[in-house]
Parts: C-alpha cells; structure tokens; sequence
C-alpha cells in the first residue's frame, strides 16, 4: 500500500521524470526552446498541488528557488505559458501517455494486476458552496434546478493493492454507466493484463460479463441487481452466477471499495472540484488529477 507524498519537490521529480518519459523535449524544431515540454507538464502537476491557478503557480515558482532548482528552470514561464501548454500537452492523446508513464514508474517491470476496481465519482464545477445552492433551488422552476445538477464525472480503474489509477476516462454527468464498463477495460488492459475486476451495481449489464470474461479473458465481478427488483432470477448466464455466488469472498469482492478510498485519497489531498468552465477544459483539469494523483503515490 502506498500513501500520498506531501513534498513539492518530491512530486516536482516525479512528475519531470514522467513528462520526459512520455514528451517529446519541445513541442517543435522551430520553437523558442526557453522551456521543455516535460518542465511545463510538471508546473501543471505542481499548480494541482498546490490548489491554485495559473498566476498563482507562476509567483509560487518565482518565490521557491529550490522547486526551479528541482524544474531545472532558469526563468519562470508566464502564466499563459503554462495555460497554453496545457491545452496543448493534456489532449486525449498525450494524457493518455503520460497516464502510461505514470503508472510505468511505479509499477517497474510489473505487468500483471491480480485485481482492479472500477468506479465512477462527480467533481463540482465552479466554487459555488453547498448552503447557495440548497437556498437558491428553493422556490425554483424545473429548468432553474437542472443548471445545478451538472457537473465533472472521473471514470477510473484502480489496482486495488496500491490505489494506482491505471485508466481514466473524463466525461460529464449525470450519466449512467453501464455503457462505460468496455472503454474502461479497454484503457486499462491496454497499459497491463488484468486478472480480475471489481465493478459496483452501476455496471451491471450481461454483455460486459460477455465482454470482459469470453473476448478479453478477464473474471469479471459485479453485482445482478439492474432492473425492476423481482423474484425471478437474472436474465443472462454471467448475472444468474453473480446472483448465485457472489459475496465478499468471491473474487474477493469486498475489495471493490478500494475504489472509493483511492478516489477519496484524491479529493481529500487534491480537492473535489475542477476550475474549467468548458467540457473540454473540465476534461484536462480531471485528467490532470488523475495524472497528480499516480506521481504523488510514493
């Protein structure tokens, strides 16, 4: 089990050594070189950190010589250095390597995962607080309450011995997500090879069983109760075994709940709120949770 560091300089290395793994050094031939693409990747991991916005990072690393030290940074970047970079660095695709890097430093050479736990959570948008928004929906139209039922959703897979995230995919809620399970499967055994996963009820649906366990030949754990509740038993030969056999002890399901300490562990040291105003920008501030969240494991 690993726990969350709370070094800046530590993260700071780690997220350098992540970035040259999965960046090229500069973004083109022609570009002014003054900063690597892996030096401004690691300011947006430390700005997570911190809990701060794009000026706030630039004056935290004007005022700490040791974190440029650790940066290699002989000059700060401007703010809309470092906003620009992460609209050019946090697309799907290179968040996607750099996800790959993170979980390539910490689990070495290790290729297997004995046991996984999938899960989704919601982010707040925006820093309105919970007391306005209880007092703001009183008396309000149907059309008024719907505004705040929006917000940020993290899909994530966990190896539930290290709460490593080792896929991730952003989205926006309200939205169910039996529909999500394969993409997640899909992500994950991309990076290893899976033995067992852990879903919750959310998940529940015969051709995930179907999917993960004859086509991807992975055992695949997740509670029968979708549906009206009835006394017949599930449609489905994967559901009617989930109904028949699956406890705590079975594939040791009792472990599913690792899910919600490693998204807990994120909330808790990072926050439960994304800053973006737009999808695509709440896309990158949850990607980019993701990826602090792996380099802080330590």
């Amino acid at each position: 089990m690993y726990s969350l560091t709370k070094s800046a300089l530590c993260l700071a290395r780690n997220a350098l050594t992540a970035g040259e793994a999965a960046l090229p050094r500069y973004a083109h031939k022609f570009s002014p070189k003054l900063y690597t693409q892996p030096q401004l990747f690691a300011c947006l991991v430390i700005k997570v950190f911190f809990k701060t916005d794009y000026r706030g990072i630039a004056v935290l690393l004007e005022e700490h010589s040791d974190l440029r030290g650790v940066l290699g940074l002989d000059r700060v970047p401007h703010w809309t250095t470092l906003q620009k970079a992460c609209r050019r660095l946090l697309t799907l695709r290179r968040a996607e390597r750099l996800l790959t890097a993170t979980v390539r430093r910490l689990l070495g050479r290790r290729r297997r995962i004995k046991l996984a736990a999938f899960d989704s959570t919601g982010l707040d948008c925006g820093r309105r607080s919970y007391y306005y928004v209880r007092r703001r929906a009183k008396g309000a139209t149907t059309k008024e309450k719907v505004r705040y039922s929006r917000f940020a959703k993290l899909e994530a897979a966990f190896e539930c011995d290290t709460h490593l995230i080792i896929a991730a995919i952003p989205r926006r809620g309200p939205a169910v997500d039996t529909d999500r399970f394969v993409p997640l499967l899909e992500k994950a055994l991309g990076r290893v090879k899976l033995d067992t996963v852990l879903a919750d009820a959310g998940y529940d649906s015969e051709p995930n069983h179907v999917h993960a366990r004859q086509k991807r030949g992975v055992r695949s754990a997740i509670p029968a109760t979708a549906g009206r509740p009835t006394s017949k038993p599930p449609t489905g030969r994967y559901r009617r075994l989930m109904k028949r056999r699956l406890n705590k002890r079975y594939c040791r399901y009792g472990q599913r709940w690792q899910a919600e300490s490693g998204f807990s562990m994120m909330k808790r040291r990072l926050g439960s709120m994304v800053a973006g105003h737009g999808y695509w920008s709440q896309c990158r501030d949850l990607l980019l949770l993701a990826l602090t969240h792996n380099l802080m494991l330590d």
